[in-house]
């Protein structure tokens, strides 16, 4: 602790993680670190600053214990090794992380997209006339796809495209993870609707209310998660 690059740093990790950190205190430890009559112990600094990253116990079973952050930064320090695999497995757990997100999305992605074809096969046997032309038909399909994005969007893919015609792709190629689980629901709910031979306009309503619901629903349980940093 005589070094004044780790009295920087576990002084920099108190004032992001401890809102009593004593910054004043701080700045005076700062400034003598380095020099020869500075001689810091862990239980002292507790003491001086009210850090809680650091914790010093005396007796049979105490010593001092750290933070992962700052225990981390102490081995790196000690171990030029150990400070080359740690920064390894971080880039192997954020491309873990990008694949396994990049995964979840294409398996929406691809749920959404059966789910549309078991719409479309009640489209075809419910809305559609007999004996018409393809394209008449493929008016109707685009007419329901609309219904969806309008309900979750709030816009039809035609007035997505007016805004955003730099982009490649439509409007539900930039959905979020969350967007694309509730249309894929959307689509077997509106299946349904249309077996029901519910009207359009009542089917929009219907389809409006359950995104919000489920949007909403999603959107609590992602921001009701909060990891644990402390071991």
């Amino acid at each position: 602790m005589r070094n004044r690059n780790t009295i920087e740093f576990i002084g920099l990790w108190e004032q992001f993680n401890n809102p009593l950190f004593n910054s004043i205190e701080f700045d005076g430890i700062k400034n003598m670190a380095g020099s020869n009559s500075f001689s810091p112990t862990p239980k002292r600094w507790i003491e001086a600053t009210k850090a809680v990253g650091l914790v010093s116990k005396a007796g049979r079973y105490g010593g001092t214990f750290a933070h992962k952050d700052i225990a981390f930064e102490f081995a790196t320090w000690l171990s030029a090794e150990f400070k080359f695999y740690l920064i390894k497995e971080f880039q192997r757990l954020k491309n873990d992380e990008n694949n396994r997100q990049h995964l979840e999305w294409n398996l929406q992605r691809t749920i959404s997209k059966i789910n549309y074809r078991i719409q479309t096969d009640a489209i075809r046997e419910n809305l559609i006339p007999g004996e018409i032309k393809k394209q008449q038909a493929n008016l109707v399909y685009a007419n329901e796809a609309d219904l969806l994005n309008v309900a979750l969007f709030g816009k039809t893919a035609k007035e997505w495209r007016v805004v955003n015609k730099e982009k490649p792709g439509n409007i539900r190629d930039y959905a979020t993870i969350e967007q694309l689980v509730v249309l894929s629901n959307m689509e077997s709910i509106n299946s349904l609707l249309i077996q029901q031979r519910l009207p359009q306009s009542e089917r929009l309503l219907q389809l409006n209310r359950v995104a919000i619901a489920q949007i909403k629903s999603l959107i609590a349980i992602k921001t009701s998660e909060r990891p644990n940093n402390f071991l």
